[in-house]
């Protein structure tokens, strides 16, 4: 890892992206647009990035086979979902440049440390316990005195994971039904509407961020992204000055997305972070001056971060599996693209099950408002024909 390395539009550089899902395929994407070469290491996992890599290690985290490939191959690395393996973090840190940290990634993918690193930095958040049996499940749900969210240490997103509470459960039966051996009792929140905001840090701690998104979920999936985001210029301001104020204490490099709850009096709490282009990111592809997976790449790559010029309003729609009348089916786009200012971008996913995320579209308009309606125009037309 000593000396200099070589400049990222170089024929001797490579980006290495730990995961190959639908982040790693638009990264890869940015990159080709630049000439970036890059190397995928996909974890044994479906991945709709390989597509666009110029190497593929299909290979476990776990696998020796493919560290020493993916530490031969790639010249430093990034990730594009966090849930990868701390040992395998530090492996691949042991090698080369990582960015984010793998100590950054690791608060990010465990609740229990992100809440503790939030507290310890004085970083607004709900109240919370960490309880890793009934007894201290009982002693918490007491000390709340409320409805509540009891939610997996580890490894949870989209609301896997989580179980809402009233107050009154019994905690033996609650924990014995759970199936995690540690979790997070957080307050129920009372909440406005949920923002996020992307923010960038480069390698000499310059930041960007962009305008906050107002997102609504669908199934405690993402459904909609609007920007900006329908707040005071006072909220909007404060949410980027606390996603700066996160990455600062992270010590962080690279692109981050904070996640919020508003109150109704204007408060602002961190919920989640993520230490990667995020699914409320996805408008900047069309609707910013530089889009997040090219921040992303700036980043990394010690290049001068690109302007977060929003240049129009702009909904971005989660495209679900849900919308596909058969699995193998895609919707009819064909309104979409009669829109003129409605933009698809699909990942690559071969069969629609369930709920998963097969893509999205960006919708430029005069207004947020705008957008969304045709946003919602579009959406209840394909669940109206896939009945699912």
């Amino acid at each position: 890892m000593s000396g200099s390395l070589p400049t990222p539009t170089s024929p001797d550089f490579t980006l290495g992206i730990l995961g190959a899902g639908q982040l790693g395929r638009m990264l890869a994407l940015a990159a080709r647009r630049m000439n970036v070469r890059t190397v995928v290491w996909t974890g044994g996992l479906e991945a709709p990035a390989v597509e666009l890599a110029n190497h593929v290690i299909d290979l476990p985290f776990d696998s020796l086979e493919g560290r020493e490939q993916f530490c031969e191959l790639a010249t430093l690395a990034t990730v594009e979902f966090e849930n990868i393996p701390r040992g395998t973090l530090d492996a691949v840190a042991g090698c080369m440049p990582l960015h984010p940290s793998p100590d950054a990634i690791a608060i990010c993918q465990n609740r229990e440390r992100e809440k503790g690193f939030l507290r310890h930095n004085g970083i607004p958040c709900t109240w919370f316990a960490v309880v890793a049996s009934a007894e201290e499940l009982a002693a918490a749900l007491k000390e709340l005195n409320g409805p509540g969210v009891l939610k997996t240490a580890a490894f949870g997103y989209d609301g896997k994971g989580q179980l809402k509470l009233n107050g009154g459960e019994d905690a033996a039966a609650v924990w014995a039904d759970f199936g995690s051996d540690r979790a997070i009792l957080e307050a129920w929140v009372p909440f406005e509407l949920e923002l996020s905001v992307m923010v960038a840090r480069g390698a000499d701690g310059s930041m960007v961020t962009y305008d906050p998104a107002e997102n609504r979920h669908r199934h405690h999936i993402l459904d909609v992204s609007i920007v900006p985001a329908r707040v005071s210029e006072e909220v909007a301001a404060r949410a980027q000055q606390i996603a700066r104020q996160v990455a600062e204490a992270l010590d962080y490099r690279g692109i981050l997305g904070v996640e919020f709850f508003l109150l109704p009096d204007g408060t602002l709490l961190v919920n989640e972070m993520a230490p990667r282009p995020h699914n409320s990111g996805h408008h900047t592809i069309d609707a910013c001056a530089t889009s997040q997976f090219e921040q992303q790449l700036r980043a990394v790559c010690g290049l001068a971060l690109g302007s977060t010029r929003l240049l129009s309003p702009v909904v971005m729609l989660n495209l679900l599996g849900d919308f596909w009348p058969d699995e193998t089916v895609q919707p009819d786009w064909t309104p979409l693209f009669e829109d003129g200012e409605a933009f698809l971008h699909l990942y690559g996913k071969r069969r629609a099950i369930g709920r998963r995320k097969m893509g999205h579209a960006n919708l430029l308009g005069p207004t947020a408002e705008d957008a969304l309606a045709r946003a919602e125009a579009f959406k209840a037309k394909w669940l109206l024909v896939s009945g699912r």
